[in-house]
């Protein structure tokens, strides 16, 4: 029997200090190159507003070819019923009814499988081969390795290690994680090659406001010295600019940022501002100076706003004013941080609940094993040897781990193309420390089974422990449930929500069920389940201007759908409620904030014996159907990474299992 997780600060913690093994040490730092100006760049600064894209073409390119060919077959495999509801609801603008209208036709006359385009062929990973990683002073940056000088572990010095003298240094951990490879991110690329194929009118616009947060550094340097933002195409020069692009979210982006419009919608979408003065804040008082000012010329600082869900905020909540062709208004695209602020775990107000905590508490843990605050000497000597100063904290740990156990792999596999710099065990570091994330995010629990002859009745409830809605973010993730009937020797009696080795949600007969399926009907939240050919998918989908789903950013006006499950204390009365509120889920009185309630009334075959329920809930970091809608976009990117994603491991995750017993 499954119990109840530890409290959430302990149930983060947990992962980031179990044992681990020992990793090499870093080789010898080359002195940092001349600053070098930037190669010159003429064309005129974006004058928009953060992610105000402004598209040519109301329809993504998805439309002509393969995902054209997928919509008419699922337009006319549809049964009368199913294709009426559907287009009255989409007319109407209530995917719900569309939704709701499909089912019913489905089940007066189950209809033929829908088409189910392949897509773009794989291609060799040429197209997104990137360059070495090199130690590069520019403007007001430096990369990382210059850091790593003092902010690594050394096997002669103590520094940055927990009581069991595990490595703890700033270095060595973040190098494996999504912060420390935004910009070498494969998916990236080739979502941002799509999104330009579908408006090349907005090019320049969608790569900047793409490069702003997944390269920051080369964003700053371009505004600075070409008076324009950055592009795709910079990260692939051979300059300084494009080295320091190359090193994603690093040291002296996030620990530059000043405090001055934190808290302020001006701040969202990448509004960040990086100060000129060199100065690194931290949340230590009265740091010693001396080395970080002779070796890298920047001057530690305290500042407590480091700490702050705020800071995070910056380029973890992007709001899209939309065009006047796309109907105007914003589109709230990805708002974990909004989120946040509408749960209990907020700590920006004057009277915070006890379960308050910041985003730096669980992906940046200050705690051990034991619940007990990290204390260590912050930094050694270059060396390798420990500077004489005093343990300080809190200290952080630079994880900034979530739940992608995917791209982490893919870098280490794919390292001859996207030439990361973090070791193999970074990545397989940080690949297991998302999976314990997972384990602490959720609790699954079957309750109120019941047999009446040839019907099983139960309850799956959820509940959720993040800070956010799970999944949170980026639209590609999902989560579902995989429920099980078990009969004699677990038997399976009835299934939803099974699924092949690639992650593809499968029907009685083994197929994909047509929700799996690019340009057709996705699958409708369920307050109760009745058939194995319906699932519990927490997901979010976007719609575009007709009130058809896409994975277009830049084409999405809104939700067709998001049952992602909501943080505990939720309100649909708290200011950032229109921004974050749940599509497709009215009516169901069981999905509240902190948790869901699935009610299943299923068959089972006559004179079967149920022996138990098993409820899993599993969770996909690049949702299958979301994969199958990208790779309908024919660019060298998308063929290159469809290459890479074959390669991979991107079968779902375990969140959570619970299994009840038969009375």
């Amino acid at each position: 029997m499954d119990t109840a997780p530890p409290p959430l600060a302990r149930a983060a913690l947990r992962a980031l200090s179990a044992p681990r093994p020992p990793r090499p040490p870093l080789t010898p730092l080359t002195p940092l190159t001349p600053l070098t100006p930037l190669t010159p760049l003429t064309l005129l600064l974006l004058i928009a507003a953060p992610l105000a894209l402004s598209c040519d073409d109301a329809r993504p390119a998805e439309t002509p070819a393969l995902a054209g060919d997928a919509q008419a077959g699922a337009q006319a495999g549809a049964q009368a019923g199913a294709q009426a509801g559907a287009q009255a609801g989409a007319q109407a603008g209530a995917q719900a009814g569309a939704q709701a209208g499909a089912q019913a036709g489905a089940q007066a006359s189950p209809p033929a499988p829908l088409p189910d385009p392949e897509g773009v062929p794989a291609a060799p990973p040429d197209a997104l081969a990137l360059g070495e990683h090199r130690t590069v002073a520019f403007s007001y940056f430096t990369t990382s390795p210059a850091c790593a000088l003092c902010h690594s572990n050394s096997p002669r010095a103590t520094a940055m290690r927990d009581p069991a003298g595990e490595e703890l240094g700033p270095f060595n951990l973040w190098q494996g994680s999504a912060m420390a490879n935004a910009s070498r991110d494969p998916f990236w690329w080739a979502q941002v090659s799509a999104e330009v194929a579908a408006a090349p009118g907005a090019q320049e616009q969608i790569e900047g406001e793409c490069v702003r947060c997944h390269a920051p550094m080369l964003s700053e340097v371009a505004r600075a010295t070409a008076s324009r933002e950055g592009k795709m195409s910079d990260l692939k020069a051979r300059t300084d600019p494009a080295a320091v692009g190359l090193d994603g979210v690093a040291c002296t982006t996030c620990h530059q940022i000043l405090p001055s419009n934190l808290r302020t919608p001006e701040s969202f979408s990448g509004g960040f501002e990086i100060g000129t003065e060199r100065k690194i804040f931290g949340p230590h008082r009265d740091p010693a100076t001396a080395p970080m000012v002779n070796h890298v010329r920047y001057t530690p600082t305290y500042a407590d706003h480091v700490r702050e869900s705020a800071l995070c905020a910056t380029c973890h909540t992007l709001l899209r004013a939309l065009p006047p062709e796309q109907g105007g208004g914003v589109f709230a695209e990805q708002t974990p941080y909004l989120e946040w602020r509408n749960s209990v775990y907020n700590n920006e107000h004057n009277s915070p609940a006890p379960e308050a905590a910041a985003c730096q508490d669980c992906h940046m843990p200050t705690y051990d094993d034991q619940g007990a605050p990290l204390r260590t000497r912050i930094a050694r000597s270059p060396p390798g040897g420990d500077f004489l100063i005093d343990p300080r904290e809190p200290f952080g740990q630079h994880t900034f781990v979530g739940a992608n156990t995917v791209l982490p792999q893919i870098l280490k596999a794919e390292r001859a193309t996207l030439k990361p710099q973090a070791t193999d065990e970074a990545f397989d570091l940080i690949t297991d420390l998302a999976r314990d994330r997972l384990a602490s995010s959720a609790l699954v629990q079957v309750r109120d089974l019941r047999v009446e002859g040839a019907q099983a009745r139960f309850t799956v409830a959820l509940t959720s422990f993040a800070g956010h809605k799970v999944p949170t973010g980026y639209p590609a993730r999902r989560a579902w449930l995989k429920v099980e009937v078990l009969g004699e020797g677990d038997a399976p009696l009835f299934v939803s929500g099974a699924h092949d080795a690639r992650g593809r949600i499968l029907n009685a007969a083994g197929a994909p069920l047509d929700a799996e399926k690019a340009g057709a009907p996705f699958e409708p939240h369920h307050a109760v389940i009745t058939s194995d050919a319906q699932v519990q998918i927490y997901e979010a989908v976007m719609g575009d201007a007709a009130g058809a789903p896409t994975v277009m950013l830049t084409q999405a006006t809104g939700w067709l759908k998001d049952n992602r499950l909501l943080p505990k204390g939720y309100s649909p009365a708290h200011v950032d409620a229109p921004s974050t509120r749940p599509v497709g889920v009215e009516g169901d009185e069981d999905f509240v904030g902190g948790g869901d309630a699935v009610r299943y009334e299923v068959p089972v075959p006559a004179g079967a014996r149920v022996t138990a329920v098993r409820a899993t809930l599993l969770y996909q970091a690049l949702g299958a159907r979301y994969m199958r809608g990208l790779f309908l976009h024919d660019t060298p990117e998308v063929a290159a990474f469809r290459g890479m994603h074959d390669r991979a491991e991107v079968a779902p995750e375990v969140v959570t299992t619970h299994t009840l017993a038969a009375p």
